[in-house]
């Protein structure tokens, strides 16, 4: 019997046995000597990053992409790449290394805050967030925008007025500056309930990016591994290596240890 035919008589895997995307949840890219929270990668570190994903012949795409070849199952050796918050620094630091790779990333940019800076880490180093000039750039170097919210906020901890504006105004900010649809959003801090899920569904967006959403996993939950400074090549090959096991479907069969509050969760 052909190879083909045997597989089409052999019953599917169930879902918690395919193996998850691999999506790396980037922040700042410049100096991460006065870094608290452990979000800042330094250029030459992540170069390096970029480099050990090119030499295994792997590429680094937006999520937008990501999903898009999922769907049409042209997804292997395709790595999500996302930057939270929207620092500036992207366009001078990261912006040159991806387009080096021809790596396109979704960056999650905070329309409320065009301009300003990270005023929601209590400690640590203030640090300039992309300006509207900064978005397009970006956007026309063929890197995605997305939304992660207005002001940064814990989506959880807000009520419904707020969360609508946080996910609603934030997109239609989004696409005015843009002239693009914007269809993925980022919870700020990665939390998330139901409540929240629902109000991005219903703002529009077609996908959100989370951290470690256990059961909630799915479209708007995507699970995400930090990537920082301290990632050698052989870190990187371990997280690689454990994501499917800790990410697999149902999220209860290898329970994921959660992040430290304070590292990589901004």
């Amino acid at each position: 019997m052909p190879a083909a035919a045997l597989r089409r008589l052999l019953p599917k895997p169930p879902l918690w046995m395919k193996p998850p995307l691999w999506v790396a949840m980037y922040h700042s890219v410049g100096d991460p000597a006065d870094d608290p929270y452990q979000v800042t990668v330094s250029p030459v570190r992540f170069a390096r990053q970029l480099h050990w994903l090119a030499d295994r012949g792997l590429r680094g795409v937006s999520v937008r992409e990501l999903l898009a070849a999922t769907a049409r199952g042209r997804s292997r050796g395709l790595v999500g790449l996302t930057f939270d918050d929207g620092y500036a620094d992207f366009v001078d630091s990261a912006l040159p290394l991806l387009r080096r790779h021809g790596f396109t990333a979704t960056v999650f940019v905070l329309p409320g805050r065009m301009g300003g800076e990270n005023a929601w880490d209590t400690d640590g180093p203030r640090k300039p967030l992309l300006d509207e000039d900064g978005i397009r750039r970006i956007a026309a170097a063929g890197m995605e925008i997305g939304s992660h919210g207005l002001t940064h906020l814990a989506l959880t901890e807000t009520d419904d007025t707020t969360l609508a504006a946080e996910t609603r105004r934030s997109r239609a900010l989004l696409e005015e500056i843009t002239g693009r649809p914007v269809d993925g959003f980022c919870y700020p801090y990665g939390r998330t309930d139901p409540r929240v899920m629902h109000s991005v569904r219903k703002a529009g967006y077609r996908y959100a990016c989370a951290i470690d959403p256990g059961p909630l996993t799915g479209a708007y939950a995507l699970p995400r591994v930090h990537i920082g400074e301290a990632d050698t090549p052989l870190r990187l090959a371990a997280k690689r290596t454990l994501h499917p096991l800790r990410r697999r479907h149902p999220a209860d069969l290898l329970p994921a240890p959660s992040l430290p509050a304070a590292v990589g969760v901004r």
